[in-house]
């Protein structure tokens, strides 16, 4: 009789290797580490479910006991990778009460008088939280180094602050889990010409979209060097290939399902004595 249960998918082929960055279009087609197609990958992302909605409900339990585990995902990619997507698909397999979901956009002029990070620290998730980062600290040295916002010398003290704020969190109880949405310029294409060609869409649609498209190369190099210069023991970084939305979700995750394993979290001990509680509830009379 075939076995039908879902085969994970091997995570190990997307952990970066900071020797070997390289974010070719071909990566961002493939389905690295799951050998099932669509149908297979959707139903092992569904196979997920029960266990991380567990693992999840265990780490927001175990706060009530003093402890400081918090798990962070940042979500970095090209506008159309799917930041939203892996948010409402994989993260929607959870508790949404568990969940702090940040979307850092263009910063405002108080938080420009303040270092890169100040904006950032006041979003880090709260004990048994998972938090989320739709776009994060590392739009400061994306942006700002495709479109010159900082100098070179500003760029290098950036990716150290990083790197010191992330070995930080680390030390506080916080797990990252860094994932780059690897999308390719094709497929990006087809999905703002969805968007143009569908009233339903026109709102997920900016014109400045495509005055970023154009800077293609340069945002791939300012990547490359990001995935490099920040992948450490404490913040390891994921490519996640996202040309096909079912594998993008899936990949995400079974990342945070190991992520969670790893954790080993068990249920708070009782503080009261369970017997003597069990025999005053039988007692209880209710009129």
């Amino acid at each position: 009789m075939a076995d039908d249960t879902p085969v994970p998918l091997d995570t190990s082929a997307l952990r970066v290797d900071p020797e070997h960055v390289v974010l070719d279009e071909a990566l961002a087609g493939s389905t690295r580490g799951f050998a099932g197609d669509k149908d297979a990958g959707k139903a092992a992302l569904a196979a997920l479910g029960d266990e991380l909605a567990d693992l999840q409900e265990r780490l927001w339990a175990n706060r009530t006991t003093g402890s400081q585990r918090r798990l962070l995902l940042v979500l970095q990619g090209m506008d159309t990778s799917g930041k939203g997507g892996v948010i409402r698909k994989t993260l929607g397999l959870v508790d949404p009460q568990g969940l702090q979901i940040t979307s850092f956009k263009a910063p405002t002029p108080e938080e420009l008088a303040h270092d890169f990070l100040w904006r950032i620290r006041s979003r880090v998730p709260t004990p048994g939280h998972i938090g989320v980062f739709d776009r994060s600290h590392y739009e400061d040295v994306l942006i700002a180094r495709v479109r010159g916002l900082a100098p070179a010398a500003e760029l290098e003290r950036r990716y150290g602050a990083i790197n010191d704020f992330e070995a930080e969190l680390a030390d506080s109880g916080v797990v990252l889990l860094k994932c780059m949405l690897h999308v390719s310029s094709a497929v990006q294409r087809e999905r703002l010409q969805e968007r143009l060609d569908n009233p339903e869409k026109h709102w997920k649609y900016e014109p400045g979209d495509l005055d970023e498209r154009e800077l293609w190369p340069a945002y791939r190099e300012a990547y490359e060097t990001a995935l490099r210069r920040t992948h450490t023991d404490a913040a390891p970084w994921h490519v996640v290939p996202a040309d096909h939305k079912w594998y993008r979700n899936l990949a995400v995750g079974q990342l945070l399902l190991e992520v969670l394993r790893g954790l080993d979290l068990g249920w708070p001990t009782a503080d009261f004595d369970v017997e003597a509680e069990k025999a005053r509830l039988a007692a209880t009379v209710v009129r």
